[in-house]
């Protein structure tokens, strides 16, 4: 398509990220302009690299904590979808600072400029908010949360998440933001990386060397796995339905599988001979670590809203993260970016000031 100044312009931070960079191609797929805002903490341009040479995208490296980068982006966007946080267990363990400040203060950035510009946002929430439920009833959006002590580092995630949620809710009722919230349910697929803790993308890369999968605890937690796929067809369709404006929706699959059975599934599937091992949480991530040990999506309020429902099963999920380890080796990408120099995308971003290198991606 020919350049035109009468495309429509998304801003997605953490745009470079494992889902920000999926709904990055999605949107271009579907004729939009886009601006990915992301400091490549632990995102990666090499998520982005083979959209550079598109006019129509434009990756700006800075943070979601820098307000004047963000009020020109937002002024200049149409809608926002808002991805970027600080994400997995052993960030949350290891730099609880951070993850309070980017999801917290990241997020107040992002509503205030949204609001003050009057810009259509979504909200990337995550299925953490409900908390340690011990049965495998499906969770409505209105269910109790069910938390542990302060002391327990892991609950810093699902408090800063659910703190997000709260004031995207307050600044759509008090001062009218037109808003939507997804809480997404374990997102997989190419090019999630193992570093921070992700379950499938860690057993696939140990299994294609040979080396043991670690089991955290004893494997019996469940959890149900949603394809990027389908997990960007409901954030868009979300964002372009105003109806949904006010509203929360669960966002995931609703196929549950023991972590012991994903472990024995993943082995089947690259035919590895890797032995099993079980190691318990506080030899992991030290003190102030649990695991939660069943969730799983109840979603017939989109399906009501939009008729979605995840279309890829497991077999699909775990086929596409095989051959993208496979293609892409041990390492997987870059998160400093290398090979892709910042300079040269923050000119074609049009940045005007330095990456501050704190926001982590989805």
């Amino acid at each position: 398509m020919e350049r035109t100044s009468t495309r429509p312009k998304a801003l997605v931070t953490g745009g470079a990220g494992f889902i920000g960079s999926h709904l990055c191609e999605a949107l271009l797929n579907d004729g939009w302009e886009v601006y990915a805002l992301d400091d490549l903490s632990t995102g990666s341009a090499e998520n982005v690299a083979h959209l550079r040479e598109r006019w129509d995208f434009h990756l700006v490296v800075d943070s979601v904590l820098s307000p004047t980068v963000v009020n020109e982006l937002v002024y200049k966007c149409d809608v926002v979808y808002h991805l970027a946080a600080a994400v997995g267990v052993r960030l949350i363990v290891e730099q609880p600072v951070q993850t309070l400040l980017t999801n917290v203060r990241g997020t107040e950035v992002i509503l205030d400029h949204a609001h003050r510009f009057g810009k259509r946002l979504l909200l990337a929430s995550t299925s953490e908010v409900y908390g340690d439920h011990r049965d495998k009833t499906p969770l409505p959006e209105d269910a109790r949360r069910v938390y542990g002590p302060t002391t327990t580092r892991r609950w810093a995630y699902a408090d800063s998440k659910a703190m997000d949620e709260l004031l995207a809710l307050a600044y759509h009722q008090e001062r009218g933001l037109d808003c939507v919230i997804v809480r997404l349910f374990n997102t997989v697929g190419p090019r999630q990386s193992g570093q921070y803790g992700m379950v499938i993308p860690r057993f696939v890369e140990r299994a294609l060397a040979g080396e043991p999968l670690e089991i955290h605890g004893d494997g019996t937690q469940t959890r149900c796995f949603c394809h990027v796929a389908d997990t960007v067809r409901a954030l868009s369709a979300l964002m372009g339905r105003p109806a949904t404006s006010g509203e929360i929706y669960n966002v995931g699959s609703q196929q549950s599988i023991t972590i012991l059975d994903l472990a024995r599934r993943v082995l089947e599937m690259t035919r590895s001979e890797s032995e099993l091992t079980f190691v318990p949480y506080e030899e992991v991530y030290g003190l102030g670590i649990e695991d939660m040990y069943h969730r799983v999506p109840a979603t017939e309020k989109i399906v009501d809203a939009i008729g979605w429902q995840a279309t890829l099963d497991l077999d699909v999920v775990l086929a596409d993260v095989i051959k993208h380890q496979r293609t892409a080796g041990p390492a997987g990408p870059d998160p400093a970016g290398n090979g892709a120099p910042q300079r040269e995308w923050e000119t074609r971003s049009g940045a005007s000031t330095p990456s501050t290198a704190r926001t982590a991606s989805e």
